[in-house]
This record gives C-alpha cells, sequence and structure tokens, in this order.
C-alpha cells in the first residue's frame, strides 16, 4: 500500500511539473502536425501529429524559453512562465509561405511523360552509417532530369537495420522521419518549400532500401534543383503515432551531467564520394540552424569522414516531362 502511494506521489509531482502545450495555426486555429521545439542550448524535441508536446521543468530545470518553428510559419520565441497562455497552453505560429513555394505546390503540369529512375547507393557496414538523432537532418541535392521538367514521383532512401548484427526475434522498432523540400540557394539548401508534411514509420524490416511513393505528393524540382531531407522525429506506438521517448541520455563529465543525443534505427548509410558532393548536415535545435556540407570542415574527427563516406546515396523516381 505505501508503495502504490509513494507511486501516486511521484506521477502526481511529474504532471505538476509538466506542461501539455498545443501548437496551432494564427488564422485557421488547426494544430501544427511536428513542428520543431528548440530549448535554445542544442536541445529540443517535435510535437505530435495534432501540435502537442510535454514540457517539463523538471526534466529541464534551467530552460524558460522555447524557439517553435514549423516549416511555413515564422519562427517564435516564448517565455514558459510568461508568454504561453495559461487557461489552455496554447501557442499559435503566424504562417510565412514563400512565393517560390507557392508557385511549385501550385503548378499543374500535363502532357507525355516517362519514368527514370536515379539509383540509390547503399551498403551494410554499420560503421560506415550516420546515427539518427532527432538534432540532426541530411539533405541531399536533386537536379531536373536531363533539364526536362520532373516530378519526384518515388524517394530510395538507403537504410541499415542492423538485421545481420541482431538475434532472431530480437531488435524491434519502429520509428517516424520525415521528408522535407528546401530550394537551392547556390548549392546549399535555402528557404524551405512548404509541401504537407510528408511524415512515415520504418521498422525492422525497412532493410537496404526504404521506398517512398510521392507521386500524390505534386513535388516538381525548379529550374536550379531542389534539396530533399531526412529527419528523424522519434519512435512510434503500435497505432503509428509519435511517443514521448527519451531523446538524450545523461553521461558524467568533468565539466559535469552533459545530456548526449540517442541515436535511432535504422541507420544511414554513408557511400563515398569526391570532394564535389551533394550531402549537407546541420543540427537542427541550434538557433541559426546552419547548412554545412559534410566534409572534413564540418568535423574532421568524424569517423565517416575520415574514411571518405561523404555522402548519403538517396535516390529518386522522376516522372518526366516531355518539352
Amino acid at each position: 500500500m505505501k508503495r502504490y502511494i509513494l507511486v501516486l506521489f511521484f506521477l502526481a509531482a511529474c504532471y505538476v511539473n509538466a506542461q501539455e502545450i498545443k501548437i496551432i495555426d494564427t488564422n485557421d486555429r488547426s494544430p501544427i502536425s511536428f513542428a520543431t521545439i528548440s530549448f535554445g542550448d542544442g536541445l529540443g524535441t517535435f510535437a505530435d501529429e495534432e501540435g502537442l508536446f510535454i514540457f517539463s521543468k523538471k526534466k529541464y530545470p534551467d530552460i524558460d524559453t522555447l524557439y517553435i518553428s514549423a516549416l511555413g510559419y515564422r519562427e517564435k520565441m516564448i517565455t514558459i512562465a510568461d508568454e504561453i497562455n495559461a487557461a489552455t497552453n496554447i501557442v499559435s505560429l503566424d504562417p510565412e509561405v514563400s512565393q517560390l513555394g507557392e508557385v511549385i505546390v501550385s503548378a499543374p503540369k500535363q502532357g507525355k511523360f516517362k519514368f527514370r529512375k536515379q539509383k540509390a547507393e547503399t551498403h551494410k557496414d554499420i560503421f560506415a552509417c550516420w546515427l539518427p538523432t532527432v538534432e540532426s537532418e541530411v539533405a541531399v541535392l536533386f537536379n531536373r532530369y536531363e533539364d526536362n521538367v520532373s516530378q519526384i514521383s518515388k524517394l530510395y532512401l538507403p537504410v541499415n537495420a542492423e538485421s545481420e548484427y541482431k538475434s532472431k526475434g530480437k531488435g524491434k522498432f519502429a520509428t517516424i522521419f520525415r521528408v522535407q523540400f528546401y530550394e537551392n540557394n547556390n548549392g546549399t539548401p535555402g528557404a524551405g518549400i512548404p509541401y504537407e508534411n510528408v511524415v512515415f514509420a520504418m521498422d525492422e524490416k525497412a532493410d537496404k532500401v526504404f521506398e517512398l511513393d510521392l507521386l500524390s505528393k505534386s513535388i516538381f524540382i525548379p529550374e536550379s534543383g531542389i534539396f530533399v531531407s531526412i529527419q528523424v522525429l522519434g519512435y512510434a506506438n503500435t497505432d503509428g503515432k509519435l511517443v514521448e521517448t527519451k531523446k538524450y541520455r545523461e553521461i558524467k563529465t568533468a565539466r559535469g551531467i552533459q545530456k548526449i543525443s540517442t541515436s535511432f534505427r535504422p541507420l544511414l548509410p554513408f557511400v563515398k564520394g569526391e570532394a564535389m558532393q551533394r550531402t549537407f548536415v546541420r543540427r537542427i535545435f541550434f538557433n541559426d540552424k546552419k547548412w554545412q556540407v559534410f566534409d572534413r570542415n564540418y568535423n574532421p574527427n568524424s569517423k565517416l569522414l575520415q574514411t571518405g563516406h561523404r555522402n548519403y546515396g538517396m535516390g529518386a523516381e522522376f516522372k518526366v516531362y516531355e518539352d
């Protein structure tokens, strides 16, 4: 009985120190799915499909400011104590849609076409893989197929579920990923193109190459090309919904307790490539969210870079229209 009371007391204490916050569109009051919440110190989390996330002062006692963003919206900085609607715990974001995004999203195309493929490049070496964490995003440049009007109909995402290293019947998982699209700004990912969220789950069966159908999304490649990114959001429950899971682990160091990002499966195989490459990475919970080409300047201590594995070999199928 005493143990039962202690458990209830602990749960009540956690509830008191936690806020369920909902992120909505200022104009139509609809929830903003999978918005990004940065704590301003390199850590963060995501809202779920309903725009909800839980912030715990007990878990993050030093955080009093949040930076909330979503593709197609102006980023908003809020103070936990003062700027969240006390009655409803609601935060609203103002839309900010780029002109380029509007043109691409609304542009229909008719006429003769053929499907063409760019193969994915992959391997089974777990030691030559990018470890997906909630703080990282990987983007790859795609150009129009032979300079013709091209729609991305499928993406081929190289993955490694470590199936060869897991005991039979063990190692099951379900992880939710997001794909986003960015303008090509002189060879670097630029402004986000506000297509609808492309969010999907992968499990331990998704090994080697995961095929993602995008034909219904009407994603056309601008003349200058388009960057396509992949980003892990977290684990899924049995209903396929994003769940609140531990995204960081605490490590004791000489500088005190450090929060280290948890890596998720499947891993993303990187392949060997030349200096002229198309893969960029960034840490999304830092305020500037700066994209960097994945080379020695990014991190000279990276084992991937030291062994020449510079590129994420994402492939695609294109719906190519004749002139």
